[in-house]
């Protein structure tokens, strides 16, 4: 474990590796499951705001969803997250000419239109965080799903830390991160 300001994280964030490999899981992560990324309260505030420029990318039955839903919902554990389409795919889904599964949130922001890149729980998947009253936990979710990524990871030798440097950095600011690079070299004696 290794305890960085106010967050504990597991070990899995450095000694497994990990890379998306959309070409083969055709970005099943934003398809699968039963419940929507999950949303922090400043993330639903977003979501409103933004929701206009970010339809122009969505698939008519995100559309659909979110008009009969809202632009994020409570599930069952009174967790917000974002609302599914057919209690399967994330509601803010659309699919490229491959057939992939992408974000639109992410579309919209990457054409300039917004400034806010996805929900963070996105961004840093693999990575889930659990919060505490006094601490945040970021744990490693080994999901079947994405054994293209280890296998990718393993391949190109890149560490789940490393591969969320960008989603680390913007969550908990540059510094921590570096201080998260340098105790990870001292404490495990080696580069990354």
């Amino acid at each position: 474990m290794i305890i960085l300001g106010n967050c504990i994280l597991s070990d899995a964030l450095y000694e497994e590796r990990f890379v998306c490999d959309l070409l083969v899981c055709r970005g099943g992560c934003c398809v699968e499951g039963d419940a929507g990324a999950p949303l922090t309260g400043e993330e639903t505030a977003v979501l409103e705001k933004i929701a206009g420029r970010v339809a122009l990318f969505m698939i008519p039955e995100g559309i659909a969803a979110v008009n009969e839903q809202g632009f994020w919902v409570t599930d069952d554990d009174r967790e917000l997250t974002t609302p599914l389409v057919g209690g399967k795919q994330c509601a803010y889904v659309f699919y490229d000419d491959s057939g992939i599964a992408k974000c639109a949130i992410e579309r919209a922001y990457e054409e300039g239109l917004i400034d806010f890149p996805k929900p963070i729980s996105c961004h840093l998947y693999p990575v889930r965080i659990q919060k505490h009253p006094n601490y945040e936990a970021l744990n490693y979710h080994n999901w079947p799903l994405c054994d293209c990524a280890r296998a990718r990871g393993d391949k190109l030798k890149v560490r789940v830390y490393r591969f969320l440097e960008e989603a680390l950095v913007r969550k908990y600011g540059r510094a921590w991160y570096d201080e998260l690079e340098e105790y990870i070299r001292y404490s495990y004696q080696e580069g990354p």
